[in-house]
């Protein structure tokens, strides 16, 4: 399976009247956050393939109407309708939840680390916090399809990789227990831009494949 990853930047070769000749191969998008919803309707309208997202830490005007009550499985309600029909895009949000998407399990945790006190910003103690709440759906990910998580879409990155010094860019310690006890094939994330052809995009953690989806990058996952 062939997913499109993007992140933190409108990129013209995915903005693009060749999108669909491009991407033709491609049968699922995963944004790491911090780009327009316009953006993923013009990826979701083209492609006709569905699109997962979390938010970053920018670009968050519509975060509240995704923000609503879930239940215990993460599912997300309003007033007992699906809070898809309040939304102004049909990408699905998937911040701290979980989503079965042509039989992968994904999971999502957006923003980014704590640093001036804005929007979707998060302490380590929160971040376990909301690793806490997907944990009933990955024990019955786990008793139900042999595995907890397939990936793990984040905006900011694990601690120690592909992160940056500086408090804005620094990475989530937490996640890299996440990786270690979920063991997800993938974490996916973006937040930290990548200026040259040789920066590294991908790094090996534990039985993780970590991936900086910045502007674009497709993977092949296993189905």
């Amino acid at each position: 399976m062939k997913i499109l990853c993007i992140s933190d930047h409108v990129d013209p070769l995915v903005y693009s009247p060749s999108i669909k000749t491009r991407f033709a191969d491609v049968d699922l998008v995963l944004s790491a956050g911090d780009l327009p919803l316009s953006y993923y309707d013009f990826i979701m309208s083209t492609l006709n393939k569905p699109l997962l997202f979390v938010f970053g830490n920018h670009n968050l005007r519509y975060m509240s109407l995704y923000t609503g009550p879930t239940d215990v499985f993460g599912r997300a309600h309003v007033d007992g309708q699906g809070i898809e029909d309040y939304l102004p895009t049909g990408a699905m949000y998937v911040g701290t939840r979980i989503r079965r998407e042509k039989s992968l399990l994904v999971a999502g945790l957006g923003g980014s680390a704590w640093y001036n006190g804005g929007g979707n910003q998060y302490k380590e103690f929160h971040v376990a916090l909301r690793i806490a709440k997907l944990m009933p759906r990955l024990l019955f990910n786990k008793l139900r399809f042999g595995r907890y998580l397939d990936i793990l879409l984040t905006h900011a990155p694990p601690l120690g990789v592909h992160d940056q010094d500086d408090p804005c860019h620094r990475g989530f310690k937490a996640f890299l227990w996440f990786m270690r006890t979920f063991k997800p094939k993938y974490l996916i994330h973006g937040h930290t831009h990548l200026y040259s052809a040789s920066a590294v995009r991908s790094t090996r953690y534990d039985e993780t494949t970590i991936v900086n989806a910045y502007d674009h990058v497709v993977i092949d996952v296993e189905d």
